[in-house]
């Protein structure tokens, strides 16, 4: 053995990824109602960090988390507020990738959301992911380095920029 634990169910779990819908879960996504609003909610698409070590099992989530990313474009037509959709990316740890949505709310958090330091230039060391981020259309993205090298990605003309 090599000690990599084998993931029982794999392939459908891949197909799955590959067709699944999570937004048709999500009962608190409610874009007619004037009164709906968004405190950084997000979704995770690899929960069980699959795609932490392989950049080969990271690219289907990554692939969905897009997908997903595009479904909410669409969606967010119909928001009667301000907003920002935006994803992050971390270098390493496929478990905290996430796609966010943001309006102005009644907690009072930070609208528009907003974080420092970012630049134009990749911080990333993970080759894998540069790779893949720099090959997305349509998409602008920013770097930073928190505890972890990551990249914040939005598109421009959907909602607040950064």
């Amino acid at each position: 053995m090599n000690g990599i634990k084998k993931h029982r169910g794999s392939r459908r779990y891949y197909k799955k990824l590959a067709t699944e819908n999570d937004l048709d879960k999500a009962t608190c996504l409610d874009f007619d109602n004037p009164e709906t609003w968004f405190e950084n909610w997000h979704l995770h698409f690899d929960w069980n960090g699959y795609g932490n070590n392989c950049f080969k099992r990271r690219k289907p989530h990554l692939d969905k988390l897009f997908r997903h990313f595009d479904i909410l474009v669409d969606k967010t037509k119909r928001l009667k507020t301000d907003f920002q959709l935006y994803s992050i990316l971390l270098d390493f740890a496929s478990c905290n990738d996430a796609l966010f949505l943001h309006t102005p709310n009644p907690n009072n958090s930070q609208f528009p959301f907003t974080i420092s330091d970012l630049q134009p230039t990749t911080t990333l060391t993970n080759r894998g992911l540069d790779d893949y981020i720099n090959k997305l259309d349509g998409y602008e993205k920013l770097y930073g380095q928190a505890d972890e090298a990551f990249c914040l990605i939005y598109k421009k003309n959907v909602g607040q920029p950064f």
